[in-house]
């Protein structure tokens, strides 16, 4: 699809009206800086106030859950599918139509139903120590169960939801016995316990602590990026595979959003979630945390991110990672992985 700002297509598809609400109000749990000029050019093309309360993913849909029928929140944002897709189980999103929504977002980056939809991507790539791996030792996710890895793998908490979506991807493709073997093999693979964020598996592997690690994509490029020379030294000694794109391509999650089951000012929300798949949302995303436009053929200045060049996603739908959640918590309890 042609590129086009959203004041266009606002006039196009006719939701214009949606600015005689004039607010919409938006629980969200992400915390990005990039995001106040996202609201901020939204009420800018529209003249509708963005309202906001910021907390944790489960603080948040339980705060949805206690407000009831009376919440005033219209949109839920959250990373991971597969905390859309809870939000979703619990009754708590409505599904919605938008032909703006349907031809841009690709099909599996949203729910079959329209509930919610994913507005960024990020991949769950192995980070390697250039000195001491070649990236062809790690084509697959698979390959991180192999021997020659034992004592030599960082990894976050396996109750973690990027883990347990990526866990249950490998449970969709593989079955959950093979996905439990691999997780029982990599947990002894491990050179130390799970242990803090992404970035702390970077930092561990630069440091000689580990040799390779499962990272957010968006951890290596803020490294790349910064301002801290320290930060830019770190990048610097790691490598980045994209697993298994010889096969059913990288596992790629979603940042996304949905329309909460009461929202006082749907439409508002709806054209909200519009200028979130529009160009210069799209940008932003990219320019401002790191992470991929999830619209194809989107423009970006981000050179890091361009760097990678072109990645074959898994097109597994991502409503599965919600689906195979607690088969992949069962498992990473079941193998010791803390």
């Amino acid at each position: 699809m042609k590129n086009f700002t959203f004041i266009a297509l606002a006039l196009l598809f006719g939701i214009a009206h949606a600015a005689d609400q004039k607010v919409v109000n938006i629980y969200s749990a992400r915390h990005y800086q990039s995001d106040e000029t996202l609201y901020a050019d939204f009420t800018k093309a529209t003249g509708i106030r963005v309202n906001r309360i910021e907390a944790g993913e489960d603080a948040l849909i339980e705060r949805i859950r206690n407000e009831g029928a009376h919440s005033p929140a219209d949109v839920l944002i959250t990373a991971d599918a597969g905390r859309l897709w809870r939000a979703e189980q619990l009754g708590l999103l409505q599904p919605i139509h938008s032909a703006i929504l349907d031809a841009r977002i690709p099909a599996n980056f949203r729910d079959p139903g329209g509930q919610w939809y994913g507005f960024s991507l990020r991949a769950r790539v192995i980070a390697y120590n250039k000195a001491k791996v070649k990236p062809e030792e790690i084509p697959t996710y698979e390959s991180l169960a192999e021997p020659k890895w034992k004592g030599r793998i960082c990894v976050r908490s396996g109750t973690h939801i990027y883990n347990l979506s990526l866990l249950a991807s490998m449970i969709e493709h593989l079955g959950k016995d093979k996905a439990e073997a691999w997780a029982k093999a990599v947990k002894a693979n491990l050179a130390r316990t799970p242990k803090g964020g992404d970035t702390d598996q970077l930092r561990g592997v630069a440091a000689g602590e580990c040799d390779v690690a499962l990272s957010n994509h968006y951890y290596y490029v803020r490294l790349a990026r910064s301002s801290k020379a320290s930060d830019r030294e770190i990048a610097s000694k790691l490598g980045i595979v994209f697993p298994n794109q010889a096969g059913r391509g990288t596992h790629f999650n979603i940042s996304g959003a949905g329309v909460l089951k009461y929202a006082p000012h749907r439409a508002t929300a709806v054209a909200f979630l519009e200028f979130l798949a529009s160009d210069t949302a799209q940008r932003y995303f990219a320019e401002g945390n790191n992470e991929w436009p999830v619209v194809p053929g989107t423009k970006t200045s981000n050179a890091v991110l361009a760097g990678f060049g072109q990645v074959k996603h898994d097109a597994l739908n991502v409503s599965a990672f919600g689906r195979n959640q607690a088969a992949a918590q069962e498992i990473f309890d079941s193998v010791g992985w803390r």
